[in-house]
């Protein structure tokens, strides 16, 4: 049986594979223990696979050079079909041109540089993730706690220098910075390694991100333990290159680390995974027994999963040609321009691409040779071991917990809640990522000299002690924000002035001093401007925004002869005056008939009528009216006039007593057009802003004091004064407040963002006092500066107590129902009026139907509307009191009447029934007149039929 065997496993078919490992060091025989249990492994299960890898190991010598020897000898003099290795990056990185050359797939399963990826072979397949994965993953962690400044460390070479580009994308697009990066040589000196951390001391940034091997990294942290970097207040968080490694570090090594992050690659723990490494430790202690607490990173086991899958790839192949061929148009004798070219080579390669399978690392999936992102966990490391405080997936980001399914278990809010974090110095509560330099050195301040609205910033010298002292709202501003923060921010004012003591430029130029590193930040009342935030940053403004322009107002009372006009509006004028006239004729229409006040001449008439209506506006008229209808129209109509009359009294009363205060300029553009003269702060930029809208630099004039700008624009710009001045609202505010009685603020004309505070780009201060400055605005504090600085300006000189505002013309639509309603009155009275005569009178009529009676009855009608209702219970009683009780008795006129009596008045109607008739006397005319008065009323009829001709 035993010979059986023998000869089934000659009959296999050899496929020479290299391997290229570091085998002085423990990890290199770590991952060649791999290899070789990844193959027994294979074999033992698919013992029918015609192929067998035989392998050909090679150490590295840790080098270059020499994981380049070991490649070439393999190529050349072995000729194997495939190599293993190499374990770094910048071994890999010539190893792979040499398997370019000769066709031989290169399989790496530590080389982790993203550099690697240019060189863009065909033969290069990377079983391990690249460094470029795990940023994203360290962006999370620094966007999650808020840092915005980060100081990568990393060593001095290929595996160092290809995740930076990576990393610094991914801090920027969670608004981190990179000021300063820190590169440590590979061979670096305890002597270099201080030499560099106490120049990072220096720095205000405490948040360093580690990218370096195990054992460089735990050189550094030494050191930075021994000079008293692991203390409160720093971050420090390792990349995969040594936090997956984290977990085989000795006590020694992790007491020099407590409170650092790292990340770590996930490995999905399963039953095989834990079987295998039971056995392979088992197997390694008896390989080599003199290494002891050996441990097995994940490298390790992608070692297992490349030499599997480069297995399973062989036997895929099949039996093929193995041998190499001479390159066409080789001359030269060196080894490596005589390179032969496999013919296995390029179907191995294919083969490899398409292997898929589930391996002990995880899913085996090679996308284009490289091996595709999986999750990481954050750890914390804490006493003697580490700790997992949480997750990150690339399906969604930084997660708390793992389900059992190895799913991502989502957080409801925006950050993520790490598990309880052990920070540096055995801090619990999170550090800020930055301080202020180990050097002591103070914040230097720069503030602006100012002559006048000194309110805001004020620099005092006092010669006794030689001192500075700086005050002002924005200043109490500042102090208060610095209290709110949670730490302490040492700093001092520098006043900007010339050594005799005036301004030294303009809040442009202060500003960018700050950009020099001349100051490290600006308070005072400098504007947030698009310019200036071109080389700043500013904090969130803590005053009012915009630009006004402040001119002179005047009173316009009592200067207008037709002021008596203005109370109401010219349609409600003119609505009235119709009103007027149309309820004088509604009421001559329902009282001429039977009310003598309202007979007499058409002159009269029209004169009474229209005295009577204009009359009840003062409630003067003497006319009664006596009809149902009238009494109903006047009632609605003196309540109408009443509230004409009290609204168009205030209104006048107001207009004539009030202070009609007006600007002197509504608009810039008209200062503009007229030429005058206008205003400015000195040294601000409103000077320009003026200059772009087209005024001549002889027609801006600087102010300097509040005094200087009151008698500019009390002069005028005619007498060589100015006709306007143009700021900020809280300058202008200011100034309008101690003279309030005679300017006023006109806009704002411009839209500006308010005071901030300066400070240099991407400085860690910006968000923190930010918010500070947010919070004193929104409480009491502000309130408290601001009475503090403003509430002795807010008190006008004049003392004036008058209330300033404005009367306005009360319009027709105030009023519209009022006239609704008394229109609807009016016609509704013509209505009842109309319906009631045309009824009492049909009679009338009633007549032929010929074309000449029809004119006849109209006229009759209008004769009949025209003549007293002798019937009106009005003239009975007069008739009465006059002792006129008979029908033989003389007609006499009524003793109350003014004027003579209408001709009709003598006509009842049973005159119309004779004129009618056409000069046929009816009986009942003669029976009802006596003879005497019959030639008189034939004499006045004869006498108006004459009037009337001539009318």
């Amino acid at each position: 049986m035993a010979a059986a065997a023998v000869a089934v496993e000659n009959a296999k078919i050899p496929v020479n594979v290299g391997v290229v490992v570091d085998l002085d060091a423990p990890s290199g025989k770590t991952y060649l223990s791999c290899i070789k249990m990844a193959l027994q492994d294979f074999y033992a299960s698919h013992a029918h696979f015609n192929t067998r890898l035989v392998l050909h190991t090679r150490n590295s010598n840790q080098t270059v050079v020499g994981a380049a020897a070991a490649a070439l000898d393999l190529i050349k003099n072995v000729q194997v079909q495939a190599i293993l290795g190499p374990v770094t990056s910048m071994q890999a990185s010539f190893v792979v041109n040499l398997g370019d050359e000769a066709h031989v797939p290169v399989v790496s399963f530590s080389a982790s540089s993203p550099s690697l990826a240019s060189l863009r072979s065909p033969y290069f397949f990377r079983v391990t993730q690249t460094d470029s994965y795990q940023v994203k993953a360290i962006s999370s962690i620094v966007k999650n706690f808020g840092w915005r400044q980060v100081v990568p460390i990393y060593v001095d070479n290929t595996f160092g220098e290809g995740v930076i580009p990576f990393l610094v994308d991914a801090l920027q697009e969670v608004d981190a910075q990179v000021p300063y990066r820190s590169v440590i040589p590979p061979s670096a000196t305890d002597e270099q390694i201080e030499k560099e951390l106490y120049k990072l001391m220096t720095m205000q940034t405490r948040v360093f991100i580690v990218h370096m091997m195990p054992h460089l990294c735990s050189k550094l942290f030494a050191m930075a333990n021994k000079i008293g970097m692991m203390s409160e207040g720093y971050v420090w968080i390792t990349t995969n290159g040594a936090g997956n490694r984290l977990r085989s570090l000795g006590p020694v090594v992790l007491s020099s680390m407590q409170g650092v992050l790292g990340v770590e690659t996930v490995v999905p723990t399963t039953m095989e995974l834990t079987e295998f490494k039971v056995r392979w430790k088992r197997q390694f202690q008896q390989d080599n027994p003199a290494i002891i607490d050996v441990y097995m990173d994940v490298n390790g086991l992608r070692a297992y999963d490349a030499a599997f899958a480069l297995a399973l790839a062989a036997e895929q192949v099949g039996d093929t040609s193995f041998g190499f061929q001479e390159r066409n148009g080789s001359f030269s004798s060196t080894d490596l321009d005589t390179f032969k070219v496999s013919q296995y080579g390029p179907k191995l390669a294919q083969a490899l691409s398409n292997t898929r399978f589930k391996g002990i690392a995880g899913d085996f999936s090679l996308d284009c040779g490289q091996l595709q992102s999986s999750r990481f966990q954050i750890l914390n490391v804490n006493g003697d071991g580490v700790r997992t405080i949480a997750f990150w997936t690339p399906e969604n980001g930084m997660v708390k917990t793992l389900s059992s399914t190895n799913t991502s278990i989502l957080s409801t809010s925006e950050k993520c809640d790490f598990g309880p974090i052990i920070w540096p110095g055995d801090s619990l509560s999170v550090p800020k990522g930055w301080e202020i330099p180990t050097s002591g050195k103070k914040l230097k301040i720069g503030v602006p000299v100012k002559v006048g609205f000194t309110e805001f910033v004020k620099v005092t010298k006092i010669p006794s002690t030689n001192r500075t002292d700086v005050t002002g709202f924005s200043i109490d501003v500042f102090n208060a924000a610095v209290d709110v923060l949670p730490y302490a921010l040492p700093f001092e004012f520098i006043p900007f002035e010339n050594p005799d003591g005036t301004s030294a430029g303009t809040y442009n130029d202060l500003v960018y001093q700050v950009y020099l590193e001349k100051y490290d930040a600006v308070v005072g009342d400098t504007t947030i401007r698009a310019n200036r935030s071109l080389y700043v940053d500013f904090t969130m403004p803590y005053t009012e925004s915009g630009v006004v322009m402040v001119v002179p107002i005047r009173d316009n009372r009592r200067k207008c002869p037709w002021v008596f006009l203005k109370p109401l509006t010219w349609d409600l004028w003119l609505t009235t005056f119709c009103f007027f006239i149309f309820i004088g004729f509604v009421v001559w229409v329902l009282e001429h008939r039977i009310n003598e006040d309202f007979r007499g001449p058409p002159s009269h008439q029209v004169g009474t009528s229209f005295w009577f209506s204009f009359s009840t506006m003062v409630f003067s008229h003497r006319e009664r009216v006596v009809s149902n209808l009238a009494r109903f129209l006047m009632i609605i109509w003196v309540f109408v006039v009443l509230v004409l009359t009290q609204s168009y009294t205030a209104n006048l009363a107001s207009l004539l007593t009030v202070e009609q205060l007006q600007p002197t300029v509504t608009d810039i553009k008209d200062l503009l057009r007229n030429g005058d003269n206008v205003g400015y702060i000195e040294n601000t930029y409103i000077c320009e802003i003026l200059k772009q809208l087209g005024f001549d630099n002889s027609k801006l004039k600087p102010i300097k004091t509040m005094e200087e700008c009151d008698e500019a624009l009390s002069k005028g710009s005619a007498k060589g004064g100015i006709a306007a001045v143009v700021d900020e609202i809280p300058n202008m505010k200011l100034f309008v407040a101690k003279y309030c009685s005679k300017y006023t603020m006109i806009g704002p004309i411009f839209k500006t963002d308010g005071f901030a505070f300066v400070f240099p780009k991407h400085s860690p201060l910006v968000p923190d006092l930010s918010r500070a400055v947010l919070n004193v605005t929104e409480g009491e504090k502000i309130m408290n500066i601001e009475n503090k600085w403003f509430s002795q300006e807010s008190k006008c000189e004049d003392k004036s107590t008058a209330p300033r505002v404005s009367s306005s013309s009360l319009g027709l639509e105030s009023f519209w129902g009022l006239f609704l309603i008394a229109g609807m009155a009016s016609i509704l009275a013509l209505i009842i009026f109309l319906a009631s005569f045309l009824y009492k009178h049909r009679h009338v009529l009633k007549q032929s139907d010929s074309r000449a009676s029809k004119w006849r009855r109209v006229r009759a009608m209008f004769e009949i509307f025209n003549d007293k209702d002798i019937s009106s219970h009005t003239f009975k009683s007069s008739q009465q009191r006059d002792g006129i009780g008979g029908v033989g008795d003389e007609v006499k006129a009524s003793p109350n009447s003014n004027w003579p009596e209408s001709p009709f008045s003598y006509l009842d109607h049973t005159d119309k029934d004779f004129v009618l008739s056409e000069g046929q006397q009816t009986p009942s005319t003669t029976s009802h007149a006596s003879p005497e008065i019959v030639p008189k009323m034939s004499l006045i009829l004869s006498l108006f039929k004459k009037c009337k001709q001539i009318l």
